[in-house]
């Protein structure tokens, strides 16, 4: 494994980061969500191949993954300094007016919910889920600033949104001394690039980490794209088609199928590959259900993409709607 600096930052961070939204309570997420018993292998190969990035939110399973999250890495690493932890905020985790968004009363009463069941002193990355047009920037950001100066975050990070919008936060923060952000989580994969038309070159002038999420479409470029009717599927249909299948997609999928052939790996390598020769890609946040999955995650970071082969994948993509 590759260890490389979150943007600018001194934090060292392993090349894949492992998404936890995959563990939790099934019956408050979804059917392909695994319990502990059954993620703890899981985790425990993707610790034993040198990952030690991990990402989850309070809103995935209303806080059980974080639960979860907490529970795994106390057992699997010796110390607290051995990983880096990272989780969100925004979306709602209660059905209360200020449950929700980031406003300074529910960013406060998220960090600490958000200790409580990580089981932790401190979170490496804090981020914010989404932007909250309710909630003035200033308040948010100042907010987000005093959450580190407590010692309760040591970074805090941002998803995806307009860069227009992340410009302005990190302006805000920066007219006023405060915490600015180090990282952003964008929706970036082959079949998924609108984010290189502005916050991609924004983040690389800016010396902000990327942690691309859905590096692998959902599956889609896994699957070669093949209809299985998964649990995520099933219940997530509606959703993926609302990202995915545009026009351009299919051939493009070819071209991974063919690239893997090529390479005698499975289509995943290749895609994860790609993403990782991407300027400014710090590290995929790669969900798994099974270990395979996180060896083919490891396995990407050493495979060898040549300039032409890069383009030949990202050659037949075409502009699409822009989707958080």
């Amino acid at each position: 494994m590759d260890y490389v600096r979150l943007g600018t930052t001194g934090l060292k961070v392993s090349r894949i980061c492992l998404g936890m939204m995959s563990y939790g309570d099934p019956d408050k997420w979804g059917g392909w969500v695994l319990p502990q018993d059954q993620a703890e292998p899981i985790v425990r190969k993707a610790a034993d191949n040198g990952v030690t990035f991990f990402d989850t939110a309070d809103v995935y399973s209303q806080g059980v993954s974080e639960e979860v999250t907490g529970n795994l890495l106390r057992a699997i690493f010796p110390h607290r300094e051995d990983y880096v932890l990272a989780t969100k905020v925004y979306f709602p985790v209660g059905t209360g007016p200020n449950d929700r968004g980031l406003s300074r009363k529910h960013i406060h009463a998220a960090i600490d919910a958000s200790l409580r069941r990580l089981g932790t002193d401190y979170i490496d990355l804090y981020q914010i889920h989404r932007w909250d047009d309710e909630t003035p920037i200033e308040e948010t950001m100042e907010a987000l600033h005093d959450v580190v100066r407590a010692g309760k975050a040591r970074y805090i990070g941002a998803s995806s949104m307009y860069a227009w919008q992340f410009a302005k936060a990190q302006h805000t923060a920066e007219r006023n001394g405060w915490t600015k952000f180090v990282a952003m989580q964008p929706h970036y994969n082959l079949l998924y690039k609108e984010e290189e038309r502005e916050m991609i070159p924004l983040c690389r002038d800016q010396g902000v980490g990327l942690i691309p999420w859905s590096p692998l479409a959902r599956g889609l470029l896994a699957r070669a794209g093949a209809p299985v009717d998964t649990a995520r599927q099933v219940g997530d249909g509606a959703r993926q088609e609302q990202l995915y299948g545009g026009a351009g997609d299919a051939v493009i999928i070819e071209r991974v199928v063919e690239t893997a052939h090529e390479h005698e790996v499975p289509p995943a390598q290749v895609a994860l590959a790609w993403l990782l020769h991407q300027p400014g890609v710090t590290a995929p946040i790669v969900g798994a259900t099974k270990e395979r999955h996180v060896d083919d995650a490891v396995a990407a970071v050493d495979l060898a993409l040549s300039e032409k082969e890069l383009a030949f994948l990202s050659e037949p993509y075409l502009p699409r709607p822009i989707i958080f």
